[in-house]
């Protein structure tokens, strides 16, 4: 049994090498990442919208010219009814054409304003669309550089992120799926990455609260899988630290 958990919480301390060794390649990157990430995120919301203002003019477009057919129809119906007009029988069927000639008139002249205001939208939404497109551009230089500056400092830790990567997959199917379901939960939520440490200086390595001494022996027994009571950390080892005189100088010892 003791063996067991030994096993257990050595091949956790060296899962947890490997994130920390990937965790310090992550770090050299920066914001990076997440900069790239973010403009990639606003170049595709300036993308919708210039589309989506594309669509509009395209609407517009077609109210125009539906509007430009509404007055066709409507003149050859003033023709029509002033032609109705001349062979009229009485009074009643003349105000009644002119009436008819009137509406004629007045949907013209409807249809007149709405392709006033329909070339008015569209030369504003084409203004619209110019100044996104200048922002959408420049926002894409940026992104180039962004992901150029990148690709620089992915590419000088390729090898040694993929090799890595490797080992912690390996390392990983080591351990029983509770304990790297129970790890990855732990890491997820400590800022520093860390979720198996080691007890040093009598506290524990990650939040540095201090560990009581007997739960630093049955710590150092391994017989069993310790949390820290105050982060949830996995507690693995005990670091002992000696201090002696060798040349009038202090030296550490480990255990």
């Amino acid at each position: 049994m003791e063996s067991t958990v030994a096993k257990k919480l050595d091949a956790l301390l060296f899962l947890q090498s490997i994130d920390s060794e990937l965790d310090a390649i992550v770090k050299v990157r920066g914001a990076l990442p997440e900069e790239v990430g973010d403009l990639e995120d606003e170049i595709a919301g300036y993308q919708t919208r210039i589309d989506k203002h594309n669509q509009e003019v395209i609407a517009l477009d077609e109210e125009i010219s539906n509007n430009k057919n509404a007055i066709k129809e409507a003149e050859k119906l003033i023709k029509k009814y002033e032609e109705q007009q001349m062979n009229v029988r009485n009074n009643r069927e003349y105000d009644a054409i002119t009436k008819e000639i009137e509406l004629q008139n007045l949907e013209m002249q409807i249809s007149e304003k709405r392709i006033k205001e329909g070339y008015y939208k569209i030369e504003k939404k084409k203004e619209e669309i110019a100044k996104t497109q200048e922002v959408f551009q420049e926002r894409n230089k940026d992104l180039d550089s962004k992901k150029k500056e990148l690709d620089v400092i992915t590419s000088e830790s390729k090898e040694e992120e993929q090799k890595l990567r490797t080992e912690r997959e390996k390392a990983a199917k080591s351990i029983e799926e509770r304990l790297i379901k129970s790890y990855n939960k732990v890491r997820a939520n400590a800022i520093n990455g860390l979720a198996v440490v080691t007890v040093k200086r009598g506290a524990c390595g990650g939040c540095f609260n201090i560990v009581p001494p007997q739960r630093q022996a049955d710590i150092r027994e391994r017989k069993k899988i310790i949390v820290c009571e105050h982060c949830g950390r996995i507690l693995a080892d005990v670091e002992d630290i000696a201090v002696v005189e060798d040349d009038k100088k202090l030296k550490r010892v480990k255990r």
